[in-house]
């Protein structure tokens, strides 16, 4: 079989031409900037493909994007300490054994406005970023909301269907962030316990993470989920964070009444 050199060569004879020996070189330049346009475009398709499927991973997670660490104030100990066992846990992704080692749990506790739902939310969003791990965001509230009218048979809503969608996304994402757990509520209700226990042991038996907010201390917590929820969260390799500084949420006050004339509220008061 001829080369295409030769092709060229018999084909400028055919015309009355001496052979230029340019011709090779000039296809070989040529195939150099096909190649490297080509890999171009291929890195660029990737680049696309990935940009596309971590802008889903961010639609569906339900993430406040407001909760990133470029807009988190460290102005507290309690923050800094925080931050820095949010990212030692990010960089452990780096390491395919930690993360195929075994389930992971973040617990953060502490008062109303410390910046607990912030700092996991950043963990979120960069952990969807880097390693473009699916992410879900649910309060558990709603989230117990849309249980119990699942069992509402006759609604037209399709509420049930609805739930068990949701609940096979809470199975399947790599990454759980359940927020207000337990709030307002000394004890869940037994049957609550056992199907908040039951899928996070259905979780770590599939090495999937999970991150807890809530604003009980480790005991009110324990009490709050009772046993058998509490000894589900016991078998994850966990990290306790606890958030004891200010309140970062702005105060609500009556703009119409002057400081001085500012008094407590005595009731019953008989004048």
């Amino acid at each position: 079989m001829k080369s295409l050199k030769d092709r060229i060569e018999q084909l400028g004879k055919a015309l009355g031409k001496k052979p230029d020996a340019s011709l090779g070189r000039d296809y070989a330049s040529m195939r150099r900037q096909f190649e490297e346009q080509a890999n171009k475009d291929v890195h660029q398709l990737q680049l696309d493909a990935k940009r596309q499927r971590i802008q889903q991973i961010h639609g569906r997670s339900d993430l406040n994007s407001k909760w990133t660490f470029a807009n988190l104030i460290e102005d507290s100990d309690d923050v800094k300490e925080a931050v820095s066992i949010a990212r030692s846990f990010i960089a452990a992704h780096d390491d395919p054994s930690w993360r195929a080692s075994g389930s992971h749990m973040m617990i953060f506790y502490g008062d109303y406005g410390r910046g607990k739902s912030h700092i996991a939310g950043a963990i979120a969003h960069e952990l969807i970023e880097r390693y473009e791990i699916s992410v879900l965001y649910r309060q558990l509230s709603s989230l117990l909301e849309m249980r119990y009218f699942s069992y509402d048979f006759n609604a037209k809503d399709d509420a049930g269907q609805k739930f068990r969608e949701i609940n096979q996304e809470l199975l399947s994402v790599d990454l759980l962030v359940l927020d207000e757990v337990c709030v307002n509520q000394t004890e869940l209700k037994k049957n609550t316990q056992s199907w908040l226990g039951t899928l996070l042991r259905q979780r770590y038996s599939q090495n999937k993470n999970c991150i807890l907010i809530t604003n009980h201390d480790l005991a009110g917590l324990e009490t709050a989920l009772g046993p058998y929820c509490f000894e589900s969260i016991k078998e994850y390799d966990t990290y306790k964070v606890r958030f004891s500084g200010p309140s970062r949420r702005k105060t609500v006050e009556d703009e119409h009444v002057q400081p001085t004339a500012r008094q407590g509220y005595v009731p019953n008061q008989v004048r």
